[in-house]
């Protein structure tokens, strides 16, 4: 069965005009229940993480500094939330997701987050609306479990994961490939293991001939037992922050691509969602909804 984590805490109040979309948190899960994708049992609500888990990640200093509403005015900033004691809540419940999920994609194959990706959140920082770094948690989680030996990052948002980069930059269990715009946020970028730094305006053909040259070889030569996909949308054309001009059938069929290759290699893999900010919220949702869609045909239909 496809679990994925939810909790209504996802959909977080932001003031008025601001740019993330959190809409798209309450509307995706109501969109799979609605179409039949999905039914309520498919849906698991986490609680807050151990905060034994994110410290295996994350800094004392860094999360004494949330917690206490402590960290510098440019350090808020970064992070482009305005922080309070409900958001943090909001990211832990999201970690405990992402923990959840790994544990079910042992179980079942796949799993998966309705929120997550937040590759931007370093191991004493947080940017880009990222606090802790939920894949990076959930991978040092299963290592530390001795549930997985080798990990494989899959980070095709389009933005780098910077953050994942830094956090696993001396850690040969974890292997991190960020294939994301070469024009775009982080400016100054970190070195994962592997990056495809894609140029503005890159079409469906060039983005999937790509991947489906990079991601076997990247299997076959590092023999992961786990896989993380982070699988924003902000590839789109339509995303106001992405630069890129994939279509939405291409963004599909790289979903369809990669989670074929999970199954056929047999390698659990778990999906948090990330980015996606096209002005159109439905079609942010359509793009994300694809990507459960494929879960359930490829894993259990």
């Amino acid at each position: 069965m496809l679990k994925i984590a939810y909790h209504h805490i996802y959909k977080h109040q932001l003031p008025e005009g601001h740019r993330f979309p959190m809409d798209k948190y309450e509307l995706i899960p109501q969109q799979l229940l609605h179409e039949g994708t999905c039914t309520a049992e498919n849906f698991f609500e986490p609680d807050v993480a151990d905060e034994a888990h994110i410290l295996a990640v994350h800094t004392q200093d860094y999360i004494n500094d949330l917690k206490n509403q402590t960290l510098s005015k440019s350090a808020a900033r970064k992070i482009g939330f305005p922080l309070s004691e409900t958001l943090i809540k909001r990211e832990s419940i999201i970690t405990q997701g992402t923990i959840q999920a790994s544990e079910y994609c042992l179980k079942y194959g796949i799993a998966m987050n309705i929120a997550g990706g937040t590759h931007h959140a370093y191991t004493n920082r947080g940017e880009g609306f990222c606090l802790f770094n939920d894949q990076a948690v959930g991978a040092r989680y299963l290592l530390n479990k001795g549930l997985a030996k080798k990990i494989l990052i899959v980070d095709l948002d389009v933005h780098q994961g910077n953050g994942t980069a830094e956090i696993f930059q001396n850690d040969p269990s974890v292997f991190t490939f960020s294939m994301h715009g070469a024009g775009n946020y982080p400016f100054q970028k970190e070195k994962s293991d592997l990056d495809i730094a894609l140029p503005d305006g890159t079409s469906d053909t060039v983005y999937l001939k790509t991947l489906k040259e990079t991601l076997p070889k990247l299997i076959e030569e590092q023999q992961p037992d786990f896989i993380y996909y982070l699988c924003g949308v902000d590839i789109l054309e339509s995303d106001k922050l992405g630069r890129l001009s994939c279509t939405i059938d291409g963004c599909k069929e790289r979903d369809r691509y990669v989670l074929q290759t999970c199954k056929d290699n047999k390698i659990p893999v778990m999906c948090s969602m990330g980015g996606g900010y096209s002005p159109n919220l439905k079609i942010i949702v359509e793009a994300h909804a694809n990507t459960y869609r494929l879960a359930q045909e490829i894993y259990f239909w």
